[in-house]
């Protein structure tokens, strides 16, 4: 018998977030997140998205061989208040979705999730997906053979099979790529040469940064292009100015400014920019969820070298996508990779009908190596 028991004091949602840690411990692909960090995420006192949005987490238990009860699935439902009251989308959300590969666990805990929406007068429910747009989503349908990133879940093949067997249908599809960073006597000099005729031709001109405290008057304007980026996709919910705020002062501090490219008009007006990180992954795999003892020795260590870079954050100026413009801001790119010695950049997810940002990599060798999905069905 499957029983569900909402998780709601501190010690329940460790509970909660520590669970994939036995599902998944078998499993090389697996990148865990920081303990620590999940609670934070859940915590309304510290991340500002539940002003405007509410999470209910569950642990499903069925009793084990040995007569004791455990845990063998998990959920968080979700309501995006700016989603349903300001877009008129009556979602109801779910994520954090892990489960055995046992149906009746996925359709007791998807059952949950419809239950409140119904409570909630939705009309369908949508997952996975996080709080809003700025946390993970999308269940992996393909690249299980390669480890997920930390912005980017894991999921055993299966999980695909259960959805498809209650019913649920394709929502949304993010695809995501390899991309190989030459060295600077195999690139293409054509490639520079396009780039310098673009600047010139619309006065562009790249921003450098020392230090995140060089960094942070711009952000502002980095979450605007991001918005301007996406805000005709599918599934886009626009970024707050809390959430900005939040994001400002809890992460931009660790993001070494090498990493983050602007290029501004000639009117100091921020045209384009890239946020990327050295990979974290296999660091992340050694901290095993917890940054002490030894997890921030091993993120210190990928972060000072490390031959294989992340795409976290890119925004163009939609006046200026078909114009050539991002040639810039990837020379500066390819320039600092060149520098570091990174060899490869894994891209973040790209929803599949993006093709303007897909077509960022063109002039690159590339290689589609993941996609994810997610998976809707009406209440």
């Amino acid at each position: 018998m499957i029983t569900l028991k909402e998780m709601i004091t501190p010690k329940e949602l460790k509970q909660f977030v520590k669970f994939p840690f036995s599902l998944y411990k078998n499993e090389p692909k697996w990148v865990p997140p920081i303990v620590a960090d999940e609670l934070d995420s859940m915590d309304p006192a510290k991340n500002p998205v539940f002003k405007n949005a509410e999470a209910r987490y569950f642990l499903a238990f069925a009793k084990a061989e040995n007569g004791k009860q455990e845990a063998v699935g998990r959920i968080c439902a979700i309501i995006n208040h700016i989603e349903i009251n300001k877009q008129k989308k009556p979602k109801m959300r779910f994520g954090w979705f892990d489960v055995i590969d046992d149906i009746e666990v996925t359709k007791a805990l998807l059952s949950k999730v419809s239950e409140i929406g119904e409570e909630n007068n939705l009309e369908f429910m949508e997952g996975p997906v996080g709080f809003s747009n700025m946390e993970k989503a999308g269940l992996l349908i393909e690249g299980f053979e390669y480890l997920n990133t930390m912005i980017t879940w894991y999921n055993y093949p299966y999980y695909k099979d259960h959805f498809e067997q209650l019913g649920f249908e394709k929502a949304a599809e993010w695809v995501e790529y390899k991309i190989q960073i030459d060295p600077p006597e195999k690139q293409n000099p054509k490639v520079k040469k396009f780039a310098d005729i673009i600047a010139k031709r619309y006065e562009l001109s790249p921003l450098e940064f020392k230090t995140s405290a060089d960094v942070k008057p711009y952000v502002d304007e980095m979450f605007g292009l991001l918005n301007k980026t996406y805000n005709t996709l599918s599934t886009f919910v626009p970024i707050q100015q809390y959430q900005i705020d939040h994001y400002k002062e809890k992460y931009i501090k660790y993001i070494h400014p090498d990493f983050i490219k602007c290029v501004q008009d000639k009117e100091g007006k921020l045209v384009a920019f890239a946020i990327t990180m050295p990979s974290f992954n296999e660091a992340l795999k050694k901290a095993n969820g917890s940054l002490f003892p030894f997890g921030f020795y091993h993120l210190l260590k990928a972060k000072k070298k490390n031959d294989t870079a992340a795409f976290y954050l890119i925004g163009i100026d939609p006046e200026y996508q078909n114009k050539g413009v991002t040639a810039v801001i990837f020379q500066k790119m390819q320039e600092l990779f060149n520098s570091r010695g990174i060899t490869q950049v894994e891209t973040n997810p790209e929803l599949e009908e993006n093709k303007a940002i897909q077509q960022l990599w063109k002039n690159y060798e590339h290689k589609l190596h993941k996609r994810r999905r997610t998976y809707r069905k009406d209440l």
